[in-house]
């Protein structure tokens, strides 16, 4: 599918200072209250779609959207209100007709512009990146989150990620620690790394990195990329670094994250760690504060190494050199170039900013169908500072790979892209 004139529609230019101040319930409205810009420097590849039969964007509106309209539905006893708001979503979603929010609700100005291209057409023809977000708003919206009634600020994802923190799995991988409490820094911090990248297979990475280093200095195949050595240079032992952590998921993979954190602070990688996350319920399982808090009341509840690293970060925070963070652009249908500038600031002032998760990784070189050798450092030199990405591969975008490295997936006949078996580490200093 081309693009006309470089550009999807409603991609008009907006520029200027600040972002007006946001309701609750808005994402972030853009400066000058236009349209988004869902990439300024757009015009290299198209805009990643959901209007291919049979492809993952595709399948995510078409059936896993569906699918979690009813499983929302059973995990609360809502009453007759938000049954019939989420009946008529699902219907909506059925009938291929993306449809307005109530005017009443104090975002609808700023999403009936940024959707003004979108709304009463097909949720395929939209950008993905935009369908899926604006998907999530609806369903905060049917469920009575961002109202005034009783279920207004009750997360609807919440026993979903309750469950799995509470699970066998993360009992495991708690223990796991123990084995690493006595290894050198750099080959915990390597398996930390790791852990922290494969998120809910952090069982997997606490153990094969703990071990001894591979006969021969073998490269582990299901990384696509590896900048991790560039990631170590720019967090020297000692320096007085301030590290960014835009954090993906809560629960089983907020875990990992949490602990990479208390390393990077116990070991003098880093003076400060800001964590930032969502503002809001975002796809199911991002982490709010609140999930932040149960996972440190999870480790900290642990025996072994799990706890005391449990109790020192929350001593850390305390003290102040681990902060949490949030902001509406968080919850935003825009790529990381459209962040607003108090947002770009915050930003720049860090060392290095570490983007976590799949969906960070979209919106950082660009929801878009790039090739997979595209640079991944051109994509994202508008980004104010150092950033790292850590992600499983679990939709289509990827860049910045080796042409052999490439070839050899492509041969391989696996669904790589989006199966969750293979996993990044990209740096641009």
């Amino acid at each position: 599918m081309t693009e006309k004139n470089s550009r999807t529609p409603g991609e008009e230019a907006v520029r200027g200072g600040a972002p007006h101040a946001a309701p609750v319930g808005v994402p972030y409205a853009a400066p000058g209250g236009g349209a988004p810009v869902v990439r300024a420097s757009g015009g290299r590849a198209p805009v990643v779609l959901s209007d291919e039969p049979g492809s993952f964007p595709r399948g995510v509106l078409a059936e896993r959207h569906p699918a979690l309209i009813r499983q929302v539905r059973d995990a609360f006893p809502y009453g007759r209100r938000q049954h019939e708001a989420l009946d008529a979503l699902l219907q909506e979603i059925a009938d291929d007709v993306v449809g307005p929010l109530d005017p009443a609700d104090p975002d609808h100005e700023h999403w009936a512009a940024w959707g003004k291209e979108y709304v009463g057409g097909s949720w395929y023809a939209a950008p993905f990146l935009w369908a899926e977000n604006y998907f999530y708003r609806r369903l905060l919206g049917a469920v009575g989150y961002f109202g005034t009634g009783p279920w207004c600020g009750v997360d609807p994802f919440a026993p979903f990620k309750r469950a799995e923190l509470r699970g066998g799995a993360v009992e495991e991988e708690l223990r796991a620690l123990d084995a690493l409490a006595g290894a050198p820094a750099a080959q915990r911090g390597a398996a930390l790394l790791n852990a922290s990248l494969w998120g809910n297979r952090a069982d997997l990475g606490f153990r094969i990195s703990a071990g001894e280093p591979a006969a021969g200095g073998a490269v582990d195949p299901a990384l696509v990329a590896d900048d991790s050595a560039v990631l170590w240079q720019l967090l020297p032992v000692g320096a007085p670094a301030t590290v960014a952590v835009v954090a993906d998921n809560a629960g089983r993979e907020l875990i990992p994250d949490l602990v990479l954190v208390d390393h990077l602070l116990g070991h003098g990688r880093a003076e400060r760690v800001v964590l930032y996350v969502k503002p809001s319920p975002y796809f199911v399982s991002d982490a709010m504060t609140a999930d932040v808090v149960d996972c440190l009341r999870r480790l900290a509840e642990a025996p072994g190494e799990a706890g005391r690293t449990g109790d020192r970060l929350w001593t850390a925070m305390a003290g102040g050199s681990l902060e949490i963070r949030t902001h509406p652009f968080f919850c935003a249908p825009f790529g990381y170039e459209e962040m607003p500038q108090d947002l770009r600031r915050e930003l720049a002032d860090a060392t290095l900013t570490i983007l976590k998760g799949d969906l960070n990784y979209r919106r950082l070189v660009g929801d878009r169908r790039w090739g997979a050798t595209v640079s991944f450092g051109d994509l994202t030199a508008y980004f104010p500072g150092a950033v790292a990405a850590l992600r499983t591969l679990k939709s289509d975008v990827v860049v910045g790979l080796e042409q052999g490295v490439l070839d050899a997936l492509e041969q391989s006949g696996a669904s790589w892209r989006t199966s969750g078996t293979h996993a990044l580490i990209q740096v641009r200093p």
